[in-house]
């Protein structure tokens, strides 16, 4: 089983030698339910059962009248707390085991598609949300009576090359910090290396709120028991977390100017395509080996189908994610005439829910560039056929690089171009800044 072979990895690798990790890692893995054949498609099946959930599309959902009757509570205090540890849960892609699942897993490089691995993400933070705050008293086939739903994929860092198609992926994670509505949840991708260690391809967190399914307003979580030093650090990095998502909220270029340094910037790239011998302000020249942003750019739209709905009968924000990455990576290969490997993601959010049914209008726009790498923004609405009206759903940050290219650099032109760059601009400096403190 999984969990006694990552056990096993644990303690071979510490050769006797007692440190906080190796400890923490210890009392994870030995108290933990062994989850090592449940996959992806497991967990969804899990989460229908919890949320009563229909397996056909029109039929009637299958709610617990107790729920329904009884009113939510009202303070954190009312629920009993829950460790790190009750919340912990892992599934198995089993690509070693199962060749068919080929087809839907593995790209044309003969790596793991990504875009799949974000989508059994989001089914496993949604899974975690639900095993937090689930009640034992009440056994294993009790329904929950909150609807839990990703807001955020805060960040999600590659730390691996491309998995390879032909041995297990494990999916791992548990709630790390917890609010009065929200939960943080981090989970980690992990496949066997060469050598036969496990190593950590990818590290995410996701933000998941708690809402009431009859009114649609906010749900109190239960709370979490921080016992271990290594918890506590855990509990303090995701209100840190929280934190930065604040400040950044607080100097979004969508509220306040650009700040001096960038306003530096800005100028100096415009002064770069002005002629000064011209006289005119007007008359911009392209700089060699460079494209205008209105130029960098992909669309594409899609229909909402009941195949990729979500438990509440909304399209599954996985499948979104897909999209938006695969749209992403098009557009930073055509722009880059070759093809790019994902570095990072940065705020994936999800400001409303995509109703089965609709026209989802995807843009795709190279935003910033630096030597090897390339930032994109994906910006994702439904479009009403009738009226015309154009609602923003979700926007996606993609980070990307490639091998031994000199890539074109982006030029804004307009002055929202300008603000798109400094957005890319920050955001390429925060996750590089990130991956170079791991």
């Amino acid at each position: 089983m999984f969990v006694n072979y990552l056990l096993r990895r644990v303690l071979r690798h510490s050769n006797g030698r007692s440190s906080a990790v190796d400890e923490f890692f210890r009392s994870l893995l030995t108290g933990c339910s062994t989850d090592a054949k449940l996959t992806p498609m497991d967990a969804r099946g899990e989460l229908r059962r919890i949320v009563g959930s229909p397996l056909v599309w029109g039929d009637p959902p299958q709610r617990d009248p107790s729920a329904q009757s009884s009113p939510p509570p009202t303070k954190q205090s009312d629920l009993p707390a829950r460790k790190m540890l009750d919340s912990y849960r892992e599934a198995v892609i089993p690509l070693s085991r199962d060749k068919q699942l080929w087809q839907k897993y593995i790209n044309f490089y003969h790596r793991v598609r990504l875009g799949r691995i974000l989508e059994d993400l989001d089914t496993m933070a949604v899974l975690i949300g639900y095993s937090h705050n689930s009640d034992p008293s009440k056994g294993s086939d009790q329904k929950s009576s909150i609807a839990i739903v990703t807001a955020l994929v805060d960040s999600i860092s590659i730390r691996g090359k491309a998995m390879r198609q032909d041995r297990d992926v494990i999916l791992r994670g548990h709630t790390t910090w917890v609010g009065n509505t929200s939960m943080e949840i981090s989970l980690h991708v992990d496949q066997e290396s060469d050598g036969g260690a496990l190593e950590t391809f990818l590290a995410a967190k996701f933000l998941m709120v708690a809402r009431n399914p009859n009114t649609q307003s906010k749900a109190i979580v239960n709370p979490l028991c921080v016992e271990t030093p290594e918890e506590k650090a855990y509990f303090e990095a995701g209100e840190a977390n929280r934190s930065t998502r604040q400040l950044e909220a607080s100097v979004s270029l969508l509220k306040t100017p650009p700040n001096a340094e960038e306003r530096l910037t800005i100028h100096d790239l415009f002064l770069k395509m002005i002629n000064e011998k011209s006289g005119s302000f007007k008359r911009l020249i392209k700089p060699d080996n460079s494209v205008w942003m209105e130029e960098a750019g992909l669309k594409n739209i899609l229909i909402c189908f009941p195949q990729n709905r979500n438990l509440y009968n909304k399209i599954f924000g996985g499948y979104l994610m897909r999209q938006g990455f695969e749209l992403a990576w098009t557009n930073a290969c055509v722009f880059s005439k070759t093809r790019p490997s994902l570095i990072a993601v940065d705020d994936i959010l999800f400001r409303r829910p995509v109703e089965i049914g609709s026209l989802l209008f995807l843009s795709s726009q190279v935003v910033y560039t630096q030597n090897q790498d390339l930032h994109v923004k994906v910006h994702a609405e439904v479009v009403n056929p009738t009226t015309g009206s154009h609602d923003t759903t979700n926007i996606f940050h993609f980070t990307f690089t490639t091998e031994n290219v000199v890539i074109p650099t982006v030029m804004p032109k307009s002055y929202a171009d300008y603000m798109q760059y400094l957005d890319g601009k920050r955001r390429y400096e925060k996750e590089i800044g990130r991956g170079l403190a791991q």
